[in-house]
């Protein structure tokens, strides 16, 4: 209060609290636009998401960030809307749990994301690139992965782990005798068989010390051989489990490792048109590079996954090996493509043509029998 000389003076009282009606009402007006949010795409990450939604039209209601704890509750007390996320680490358990939750949720290669982002990359422009990427109509989207296929894919990842550390090391071991001048032939079987020999030979210049590193890059290498092999039966056990994996494992070129990895990956046909566009998803198509109504077509394009396409284009060199001895179609037709052109083109025409196989064993739901030669 003002003093009579109009000198301001504090009497010890706190002055009346102002009423919060401004928050409360943007409070309200917030939950009333998390209530009408239709789209929400998704920055995923391993702490702090951003999730950027909008309404019916598009307008933007909400950009933020939310914790790893606060994921579950917040979509689990909206209504169900459609959901985008990038394709990236996590997204299949993200989508997963999304689903079960009534969300409609669809996932989308990065590549194709990235010509949405207006400004210059951070959370909240990713978040709402996606969120616009995800509601056109020509999108891509990637299928969402059970847990079951991500425990398949678990053990065929473990197993190529397992494979690139015993190469690694074999190539190490020969390093290192060579070295010593001894050269072991080529072949990972027969470095296994020479290696305890190499050891317990006394008339070699090998020093006492380095025949006791020997010994153990050689435990350590049959303990990698153990690993894969016991890693094998069991993606063995998955595929004589599975009535899809058996049914694509009769065509020339597929074995257990290859069908397994294929369900695994592909899961429902019906994600993909036709058999070409399958193909095309793995990388097994020519890459085109066409101007001014001139078509120039190029190698493969070695799209989609590296792995899957690896060991096609291996199984078809598996059956090119043995189709010279055999006169069934399908090395009829490999030995006219050999006879016109060379191993490698030959090797990915017969990828590409099991690719376009699998897919219709799976889309039609019918068992693949071998082709008739016609007279």
């Amino acid at each position: 209060y003002r003093d009579n000389n109009g000198l301001c003076e504090w009497n010890g009282r706190l002055p009346a609290r102002v009423p919060e009606w401004d928050d409360k009402s943007s409070l309200i007006e917030r939950s009333a636009a998390i209530m009408n949010v239709k789209t929400i795409g998704i920055d995923l990450a391993k702490n702090v998401f951003q999730i950027h939604g909008v309404d019916e039209h598009g307008k933007r209601l909400f950009n933020k960030q939310l914790r790893r704890a606060q994921m579950a509750s917040f979509f689990a007390n909206i209504p169900p809307c459609l959901i985008g996320m990038e394709a990236c680490a996590s997204a299949h358990f993200w989508a997963n749990k999304l689903i079960s939750m009534g969300h409609n949720v669809k996932l989308m290669a990065p590549q194709f994301v990235k010509p949405y982002v207006k400004t210059n990359k951070h959370d909240a422009a990713d978040a709402e690139a996606i969120c616009e990427a995800v509601t056109r109509p020509n999108m891509r989207f990637v299928p969402v992965k059970t847990a079951e296929q991500q425990a398949v894919l678990a053990l065929h990842r473990s197993r190529q782990s397992f494979i690139k550390q015993r190469t690694a090391q074999a190539n190490q071991i020969r390093g290192l005798l060579a070295e010593f001048g001894i050269v072991v032939p080529r072949g990972i079987q027969q470095l296994q068989r020479r290696l305890p020999e190499l050891v317990e030979d006394a008339d070699n210049p090998l020093p006492v010390l380095f025949r006791t590193q020997l010994s153990l890059l050689q435990h350590h290498m049959a303990y990698l051989f153990d690993v894969i092999a016991t890693l094998d039966k069991q993606i063995e056990q998955c595929y004589r489990q599975n009535a899809l994996c058996q049914r694509i494992g009769k065509i020339p070129g597929i074995g257990p490792v290859t069908a397994s990895a294929l369900i695994a990956t592909i899961g429902k046909a019906n994600n993909f048109e036709n058999g070409r566009q399958l193909a095309a998803w793995l990388g097994l198509v020519p890459r085109q590079h066409s101007s001014g109504g001139k078509q120039v077509l190029l190698g493969i394009s070695k799209r989609g996954d590296t792995y899957l396409r690896t060991l096609l284009i291996h199984g078809a060199r598996a059956v090119l090996q043995s189709a010279k001895h055999k006169q069934d179609a399908v090395s009829s037709w490999a030995n006219q493509l050999m006879a016109r052109r060379n191993n490698n083109i030959a090797s990915v025409a017969l990828a590409n043509k099991n690719a376009r196989t699998v897919w219709a064993l799976l889309a039609k739901e019918r068992e693949y029998c071998a082709p008739i030669i016609s007279a």
